[in-house]
């Protein structure tokens, strides 16, 4: 499957996941590329951070192969298509606390690795812990709210963050 102007988030991201994925590179989408895809855009991203271990030499090379160019650190794009890809340092971690499970979607563009709908919650209330950022919060609820969520994992991950406080924001506007 190609990129086109019309490719929606979710079919970039499943090329571009599946063309690493057959390079050897392991990567996992997350950030709010997550959001978009499990919101149905009802939060809609154009950055797509995928997290990988693999160096961007290596992964620079697997994208061009499908049309994408690098235009800055670890930035890339592509000429049909407004989204661009960009590869955060790793590990692949939502604070303090490393990810060592993701979720996956096969679908007809390829396979998607992307976090799990608990764990793009728990990133999402990263970003409101810290920074205080309302969006993020309500980027957590819309996700809540559309998926099965492991309340409990995210009640303990927020603890110990030392976040009780907004945690129980986030819970009672459940």
């Amino acid at each position: 499957m190609k990129i086109t102007m019309k490719s929606d988030i979710q079919t970039i991201a499943s090329i571009v996941c599946d063309c690493l994925l057959k390079h050897g590179i392991d990567a996992v989408l997350s950030g709010g590329a997550v959001v978009s895809i499990y919101t149905n855009n009802e939060y809609e991203s154009k950055d797509l951070d995928f997290i990988s271990s693999s160096d961007i030499k290596t992964i620079e090379k697997a994208l061009t192969g499908i049309g994408f160019s690098k235009s800055s650190g670890r930035h890339f794009t592509h000429p049909k298509t407004e989204y661009f890809i960009e590869f955060p340092k790793p590990p692949l971690a939502i604070g303090n606390m490393p990810i060592k499970e993701w979720a996956i979607q096969n679908n007809k563009a390829g396979k998607l690795q992307l976090l799990t709908p608990t764990h793009s919650v728990m990133d999402r209330l990263a970003g409101y812990f810290h920074w205080n950022d309302k969006q993020n919060l309500d980027q957590a609820l819309m996700i809540a709210k559309k998926h099965p969520i492991k309340i409990k994992e995210i009640e303990r991950w927020a603890k110990n963050e030392g976040e009780e406080q907004k945690y129980e924001i986030f819970r009672k506007s459940l």
